[in-house]
């Protein structure tokens, strides 16, 4: 599809991650012109852990993803373990499914080009300003209006976006692999270490995500190298030694993000629209993302719709949603704050794991609270 610069879209979304995606998507469906603005070219890989509970299942299979036919792992079965090896172990109720972001991102590209939105790769926002109720987008390819703007863009703020009376710059890393070893289809485990812990499950192409999150200064102290911590750090945890010395590694090199922080955010602001991570300081315990990320977009697609349509005033709109995301996600996201805590410390780790293994039913308690209802 060609650029028109000229043309008044009902919407443009900053960042083609789920969210996003999932977002124009319904859109489109609903008949409004969507324009997507995503800076990396698909397919790309994404430093996340690529498990995604079942709530989400049928909404992404409703959007034209054909997961059924995919043979993805079903997984059902959670491990934890401590610095020292220390384990415990849950069944998960609800459970989830592998699939690498590489993947399903790029289905979902797929969809929406088909769909008619027109998605713009390789392409940085640089300004949003709104004037008379439009929209100017400024980005390296151009300007475009629109009557909506919405960001989805990540857990780190683009230079456009102010942060006032707050540090900017996040304290965590996020590393990420994909891996080839002897790992159960139905399995996901969560490994501590000294500041961190890293999440290992199969995804598709009988491939195994590797993903762990730790501070900087954990990196600092190591000399800001990733293969020196993980060899003075991460294998201090015996199970995590095992993986990474007796597995065959895909990527040269590891996929990493910095600057990532956890702090309570808004969903509108700068008279933008925000959802998934760029709404929601998702802490990784907190079930997955990935899930709030499509929710969310669910959410919001319907008031932007009754917004279009002038059923509901631009202040309704803002209002609704934001009440609407903090009824779906607050509990969510601050029971994953507070395990984000607790873990990746050497003796509240352990004796949170113990406390755990003897009261079982507290333990599928605290899982039920980072996952959702089907939607």
């Amino acid at each position: 599809m060609e650029i028109d610069k000229h043309k008044l879209y009902d919407c443009v979304i900053i960042g083609g991650g789920l969210a996003g995606l999932c977002l124009a998507i319904q859109l489109a469906k609903n008949e409004h012109s969507v324009l997507l603005i995503e800076k990396n070219k698909y397919p790309f890989h994404k430093v996340c852990g690529e498990y995604i509970s079942m709530e989400s299942y049928a909404f992404i299979q409703s959007l034209g993803v054909n997961l059924d036919g995919m043979n993805l792992p079903k997984i059902n079965q959670l491990n934890i373990t401590s610095h020292n090896g220390y384990k415990i172990s849950s069944p998960l109720a609800m459970g989830g499914f592998g699939i690498s972001r590489y993947t399903l991102d790029n289905q979902l590209a797929e969809i929406a080009k088909k769909a008619g939105i027109l998605v713009i790769e390789s392409c940085n926002a640089t300004d949003v300003k709104l004037q008379n109720n439009i929209y100017s987008v400024e980005t390296n390819k151009g300007s475009f209006k629109s009557k909506l703007v919405c960001g989805s863009y990540g857990k780190i703020e683009p230079s456009f976006i102010e942060v006032t009376g707050e540090k900017k710059k996040g304290k965590y890393i996020g590393v990420k692999y994909h891996i080839k070893t002897k790992i159960a289809e139905n399995l996901i485990e969560l490994h501590n270490f000294n500041d961190g812990y890293c999440g290992i499950s199969k995804v598709d192409n009988d491939t195994v995500c590797l993903c762990y999150l730790t501070t900087t200064k954990n990196l600092n102290e190591n000399g800001n190298d990733i293969k020196e911590l993980e060899r003075n750090v991460l294998m201090k945890n015996p199970d995590l030694k095992k993986y990474f010395t007796e597995s065959k590694f895909v990527f040269e090199k590891p996929l990493a993000i910095s600057q990532i922080g956890f702090r309570k955010k808004d969903t509108y602001k700068n008279d933008i629209l925000l959802l998934g991570d760029s709404a929601g300081a998702i802490a990784p315990l907190c079930g997955n993302g990935m899930s709030i990320a499509m929710r969310s977009s669910k959410i919001i697609s319907g008031y932007i719709t009754l917004y279009l349509q002038n059923k509901l005033t631009k202040s309704e709109l803002i209002k609704q949603y934001d009440s609407e995301w903090n009824k779906n996600f607050s509990l969510r996201i601050k029971t994953g704050y507070y395990l984000q805590k607790l873990f990746g410390k050497r003796f509240t780790t352990l004796l949170a794991l113990k406390f755990l293994n003897n009261f079982p039913f507290l333990f599928r308690k605290l899982i039920s609270l980072t996952h959702g209802n089907k939607f």
